[in-house]
């Protein structure tokens, strides 16, 4: 019940969610139920032609970069990939919480951002060319903190500690090598790559509407950064891609090895009985389908194809749960089922998969925060009150 005060307050809309609420401006993204769009390029375009650094410098910039300037883009990135020796100790150290499950990757990177808040020059300045200097920072250590946090977890040789890696592979076959210590094919390399520029940005998404939050305020782009992890580690968001692999996983322990469809429908059947949420289905926007999920679902299939029935067999199963889903319920997979089963299939450890995320999200992120910057208004949304009428405490 409102008090008497606020009864006089003009009325306010309210939505769950703020589902379909629109929350402010951007020339940085476009999500439509026809197209997702990236500063005028759409996605499919994208995907098939260029490069994730193509796309980072599309999205920190503003425009499409000249060949000179990719040039020096990608050196700048390569340049600042290595991480302060502050932070490799603080992965070490992390090391036995990741272990037992004290912390998870998604919280040790997050902290690892903000501690390379602390020991940036340009930390406390939000000016464009401070804020652009950071996001290019970030997007080239942002790689190097999940592959040495995968060698810790393994007990192996930091990769790369001096330099972040091979100067000589792209960002995205860095990412790989970082992580395994081996260089990737040009199959797996270009599927990294695809998989990166398909989640680098996505609007007012949970974690980026976060970070624009944070911004908001006028506080700095590690800071926002840092609060834009915590929003996507949950399993609603960016967790989703691990979520859904767990599912399979689970449908698989349940059934055994063999692709019975009749035990997988039975066992979506439970789900459904139980409300179980199933993770890497539907969309708040996209209700005919996300346009990520078939080009993410194609490369990791021919993947599977070029290393065996076993692995064929995940992304059949897959489909078998993907077609009842469409079939019963009338949602669509979105891009994190089959994100799950590609990178499964090329041996990638399920707990990275969210922190990959945040190495492709940082573009779009620090777009927004350089957006928001630039343009501000602090973001102070009303809500709706819910609780006890108006009491005197001398009553009581």
């Amino acid at each position: 019940m409102a008090t008497a005060a606020a009864s006089n307050a003009p009325a306010a809309s309210f939505t769950r969610g703020l589902e379909g609420v629109v929350a402010g401006e951007t020339e940085i993204c476009s999500v439509e139920q026809g197209a997702l769009i990236y500063r005028g390029y759409e996605i499919h375009d994208l995907a098939q032609h260029a490069t994730f650094e193509d796309v980072a410098f599309l999205l920190l910039v503003g425009h499409r970069a000249s060949k000179d300037e990719l040039r020096f883009f990608k050196d700048e990135l390569i340049a600042n990939r290595a991480l302060p020796n502050q932070v490799v100790e603080y992965l070490r150290a992390a090391g036995p919480m990741l272990k037992d499950g004290t912390a998870v990757p998604m919280d040790v990177l997050r902290t690892a951002v903000s501690i390379l808040g602390n020991m940036d020059k340009d930390a406390q300045k939000i000016d464009a060319e401070a804020n652009l200097r950071k996001a290019k920072r970030l997007t080239a250590k942002i790689p190097t903190v999940i592959g040495h946090m995968q060698n810790i977890i393994d007990g192996r040789d930091l990769v790369g500690q001096e330099t972040g890696g091979d100067a000589n592979l792209s960002h995205a076959g860095n990412l790989y090598y970082m992580m395994t210590g081996k260089k990737p094919s040009a199959q797996y390399e270009r599927t990294i790559d695809v998989s990166l520029i398909l989640y680098a940005e996505h609007d007012y998404n949970a974690s980026t509407f976060a970070s624009r939050v944070i911004a908001g305020t006028l506080s700095d782009m590690h800071g926002a950064v840092t609060g834009a992890i915590a929003a996507l580690k949950g399993p609603l968001h960016g967790g989703a891609n691990e979520a859904a692999m767990d599912m399979l996983s689970e449908i698989r322990r349940d059934i055994g090895p063999a692709n019975d469809k009749a035990k997988i429908e039975a066992w979506m059947h439970k789900a459904f009985a139980e409300k179980r949420k199933l993770m890497g289905f539907g969309h708040r926007v996209y209700k005919n389908g996300d346009h990520r999920a078939p080009i993410l679902h194609g490369l990791g299939r021919k993947i599977a194809e070029a290393q065996g029935a076993e692995q064929v067999a995940l992304f059949e199963m897959g489909e078998i749960v993907q077609a009842q889903m469409l079939r019963e319920k009338n949602i669509h997979p979105n891009v994190d089922f089959p994100c799950g089963m590609t990178y499964f299939v090329m041996g990638i450890p399920v707990p990275q998969y969210t922190p990959i995320f945040v190495a492709s999200r940082i573009t779009g992120w620090a777009a927004h925060v350089m957006e928001q910057h630039a343009n501000n208004r602090l973001i102070r949304p009303v809500s709706v009150y819910t609780g006890p009428a108006l009491k005197k405490w001398k009553d009581a």
